[in-house]
Parts: structure tokens; sequence; C-alpha cells
């Protein structure tokens, strides 16, 4: 882990930053979630499973607009001493920790006759069980704060061949409402429904295709990273403190057609 600033219960004021552990965080929406969090004065805590490097040019861009404000922290989320540690890891840094992002996802096809135990643990684990202890871990932590979780608008409508995916979101999504009523009023929680999200860095679309799609969402375009980051960092911020327990689809209206 790079180490960030330190800080202390006794050294803590008002003017002192939130702090965001944000999960699945080198790449694509959580590497958006990071530095939209970060430009609204957060400091991040950055996990990754394997992508080191990706995460470390992050944390350097990071922290090169401000000091001691970014840190990596690796873990493998399908195991438990991995999980334990993260928590620890990312409060210990900057002596506090005020958010969780669950947003670390597998996210493959798995037909039904070809799903085997491998799958469905690697599916569950990191969209259910692995947010579920972390946010067990997160609660044990902190004595206030805010989880947003992202799941999935396929949830009310899964597609075809993603059954164990859309269970384990499915799942999350329900965990993410129970949760919200079990640790109120001290902990919010609440979580983002992208739709289909367009990578700019991985996208295998063609322009017919990206066009076909586009015609079936009422706002006529993909989402962006950015589009989900806005909303997750809606949710974390003080105007949203009154609001726990709801899912925020952001699909530009897919979820109408």
């Amino acid at each position: 882990m790079t180490q960030g600033a330190k800080y202390t219960a006794d050294t803590r004021t008002a003017a002192t930053p939130r702090v965001a552990l944000i999960t699945g965080a080198a790449r694509r929406i959580g590497a958006q979630i990071a530095r939209e969090l970060h430009a609204d004065g957060w400091c991040v805590a950055l996990h990754y499973r394997q992508s080191a490097e990706a995460a470390q040019e992050l944390a350097t861009e990071l922290e090169s607009l401000r000091p001691d404000s970014a840190a990596t922290v690796q873990a493998d989320l399908l195991e438990r001493a991995g999980r334990e540690r993260l928590i620890e890891q990312a409060k210990q840094t900057w002596g506090q920790l005020d958010a969780l992002v669950n947003n670390a996802s597998s996210y493959y096809p798995t037909p039904i006759g070809s799903i085997d135990e491998s799958a469905f643990d690697d599916l569950m684990g990191s969209n259910f069980k692995a947010p579920l202890f972390l946010s067990q871990a997160f609660a044990g932590a902190v004595t206030q704060g805010s989880i947003v979780n992202i799941v999935d608008i396929h949830v009310q409508a899964p597609m075809c061949g993603f059954a164990a995916y859309s269970a384990a979101k499915g799942a999350l999504d329900t965990l993410g409402r129970a949760l919200a009523r079990e640790l109120a009023p001290r902990i919010r929680v609440n979580a983002v429904a992208p739709g289909h999200i367009l990578w700019s860095d991985h996208e295998t679309l063609s322009d017919a295709q990206m066009q076909a799609e586009s015609a079936r969402i009422p706002m006529q375009r993909l989402g962006s990273p950015e589009d989900v980051a806005h909303a997750v960092r809606f949710l974390l911020s003080e105007q949203a403190s009154y609001i726990t327990g709801v899912t925020l689809p952001v699909d530009g209206g897919l979820r109408l057609t």
C-alpha cells in the first residue's frame, strides 16, 4: 500500500478530508469514481486485485493534484483474509474511513448448462459475498458513514445467458435495502444501477451496432463512466443525507423499454 497522510483521532478537525475506499478502483467505472470523489475533496483508497500498475498510475495522477490524498491497497476479495485486511488498511492510512463503494465485479455470460462451481463462486463471491462482508467490516470500523453498491439495471430484466451474474447483482441490491434498515441512522446504504455503459478504452461495438443500441435507449446514447461516478458522488454527499435504501438507475431510461 502506498503511504498517504497519517491522521489520528486527536488531530482530526472539521477540515479533515473525508476518506472513501473504492473496490476495483484501478480501471473503468472504479477509476472514474475515484477521480470524481477526489475532485470533490475526498481522500481515496484505491483497491485492486491484479492491476497494480494501473492502480499506481491512478494514485500518482491523483497525488499530483493533491498530495497525501490517494493510496493503493491490494486484496483478493474472494479470500477472507484479504477482505478483513482491506478495511483495516484503508482506515489506517488516514486514521479514518467515511465511505465504502462496492464496485469490484466479475462479469461474463454463464448460459444454463454451462454454469460450473468455479463460475458460480466467482460471480457470487465478487458481486455479493465480498460486498456483504466488506460492509459488515465497515460497519464495525466506523461510527458513521455511507455505503454505495454498484448493481445493474438488468437486475429488473435479466439478460439471457447471464443468470448467475444477474442473481448475484440481485442479491446485492436486496442486501443494500436490508442493510439500510439495519444500519440506520449511523450508516446510509444506497446503490447505483448502470445501464449500457460505453468503455472508451475497451469497446467492441461497431458504429452500426452502437447506433442500434443507442436507438433502444430513450436518451439516445450509451452511458459513460462519468455518469455513474456523478451518481455515486451525489449519494455520498451531504445533499443526499436523508436518502437511504434506494437504487438510483443511471441508464438513460433503458429500464422503461
